[in-house]
């Protein structure tokens, strides 16, 4: 079978490495996949490896947003770390370069490195470079932000259409902030500097490359992935999440990934190194800039520099470079923070981290707020209740939404989605409604990196399987206190006592599809959304 696919005589003596690239046609986010695939693989060739490509599936999050296909998003983070482990153990890999560009596959990716604990390298597709609208750059998030404007009489159809033409360009993911991508370079399982260079960068074909001889001399190194994912490592990520502003899915993700390296690691420790870290990074959705903004004044590892001279890095961290990060960032000489893009220590944007972890009677295991670009730190106001995301969009659009309100999405968690739909056509509308800043959203489901304004996502226990969530009434009074680390149903303890009796467990979905399997097995947002486990 193998000489089939061209093997010689010597090939045999070689290590074979798999390619596990995420590309399809479906999404610009993978379009450069294959063809960064076919470059990692001449870099296994030349340095004494054989490279045998195979793919596996990603989800379009920007297609598949406010609609059913969303409930397949987080899910498919499962999936595709089960498909590459499959063909990993299948084929005895003894290495690994796993590519991947839309949201979910990345860190599906690293979770399949972790578990698997063979050497590895990850390597992003790239962002796209930012649309340009009457002289302005834009990201699709303007777009979902435009359906809000537009319902609220601030845009008409023909600029929404117009917006809609150019917000995205060219090939590759998400031009704003995109955290999973920076989370690899952090954890020390991506070359350095390999986050921010655009898909359609030719840094991006040196990157493969390089990625692919990586994973050779990890494997005559005898580095595998669980000697590089360590408790520190995870530390350094968070670090670098919190000090860019990045999304509340990075809580979801890392969860998930320490899960498979055997880390321990906890929604606390989350909240805990963001009340250290400073917000540093001026990045898009709560900031001015993207990630070709970020790459344009040194990449992340400028980010990391910083950090690391102020003393929030764990510097002798080992990474796929056989290096430590210390050692990396050494090498690379980066350039000190520019003061726009990447402010320094002593004058960040703000004093604490972009996340923050809440908890109270209304979230006893935690929710996830992102607080990067949010000007309000305390909000209280009548609850608003809607069973799933289409009829809360519905009153969106409707122009019904007064200041103060607290929308309460529930029913929208792991099990209850099923599969933790992002709402991000939801907070953009109420963004580009011009409530942004007057009106809060808490939900059970989860929310985009390109979200913004107040909004806490990650209930838990969520809806479906009794959390308080679940018994929440029109009308209820919510509180929510940032700097408290607050959220709190205010309804007396009878009065919850009462509802709780009248609830009943919602009926989990019926047949043996996917998304079936994934409510029947999945667990708590607060562990990581994580399956079977």
């Amino acid at each position: 079978m193998l000489r089939a696919v061209g093997f010689s005589d010597d090939d045999f003596d070689k290590p074979q490495v798999g390619i596990a690239a995420a590309a399809n046609d479906v999404t610009p986010c993978n379009m450069a996949l294959s063809r960064l695939a076919a470059v990692a693989r001449r870099g296994v060739t030349d340095s004494g490896g054989v490279g045998l490509g195979f793919s596996t599936i990603a989800v379009s999050d920007g297609i598949a947003m406010g609609h059913v296909g969303m409930r397949a998003s987080l899910p498919s983070r499962d999936l595709i770390a089960d498909s590459v482990e499959c063909m990993a153990q299948a084929e005895r890999f003894d290495a690994l370069v796993t590519l991947a560009g839309c949201d979910k596959s990345l860190p599906a990716m690293l979770m399949a490195s972790a578990r698997l604990d063979i050497p590895s390298v990850f390597v992003y597709g790239g962002s796209s470079l930012p649309g340009s609208y009457r002289g302005r750059p834009i990201t699709v998030q303007d777009v979902f932000e435009g359906v809000g404007a537009l319902s609220a009489g601030r845009m008409s159809a023909d600029e929404l259409e117009e917006m809609e033409r150019v917000a995205c360009p060219g090939e590759g993911s998400c031009a704003g902030m995109y955290t999973v991508a920076a989370e690899a370079e952090a954890l020390g399982m991506a070359l350095p500097g390999s986050a921010t260079p655009a898909a359609d960068d030719p840094r991006r074909a040196d990157i493969a490359y390089r990625s692919g001889a990586a994973a050779v001399h990890l494997l005559h190194a005898g580095i595998r992935p669980r000697q590089i994912l360590t408790r520190a490592a995870f530390e350094n990520a968070i670090t670098v999440v919190m000090a860019l502003g990045g999304s509340t899915n990075a809580v979801l993700h890392l969860l998930a990934i320490a899960h498979e390296a055997r880390v321990e690691l906890a929604l606390d420790d989350f909240d805990r190194i963001g009340r250290r870290v400073p917000h540093l990074a001026d990045l898009r959705p709560g900031g001015q800039y993207v990630m070709a903004d970020l790459d344009r004044v040194g990449g992340v590892p400028v980010v990391l520099a910083v950090l690391l001279d102020a003393g929030l890095l764990h510097g002798d961290c080992l990474t796929v470079t056989g290096a430590t990060l210390a050692d990396n960032l050494a090498a690379l000489a980066s350039p000190g923070p520019d003061g726009r893009v990447v402010h320094p220590v002593d004058l960040p944007l703000h004093g604490e981290g972009g996340l923050a972890i809440l908890r109270g009677s209304l979230a006893p295991d935690g929710a996830v707020v992102k607080v990067a670009g949010m000007k309000v730190s305390r909000f209280a106001g009548p609850a608003r209740v809607f069973e799933g995301e289409e009829p809360a969009m519905a009153y969106v659009c409707s122009g019904a939404l007064c200041p103060g309100d607290v929308l309460v999405i529930r029913s929208e968690g792991p099990r209850g989605g099923p599969g933790m739909p992002e709402m991000l056509a939801v907070t953009a509308a109420v963004n580009g409604s011009g409530h942004g800043q007057d009106v809060a959203l808490i939900t059970d489901g989860r929310f985009s990196g390109a979200t913004t304004g107040l909004s806490i996502g990650h209930v838990a226990p969520e809806a479906a399987v009794g959390g308080p969530i679940g018994l929440v009434a029109d009308g209820d009074r919510i509180l929510v206190d940032i700097e408290q680390r607050r959220l709190d149903l205010q309804v007396d303890s009878a009065e919850l006592a009462r509802r709780r009796e009248l609830w009943s467990p919602p009926a989990l979905p019926a047949g043996n599809g996917f998304l079936a399997k994934y409510a029947r097995l999945v667990g708590s947002a607060a562990y990581g959304a994580l399956v079977g486990t």
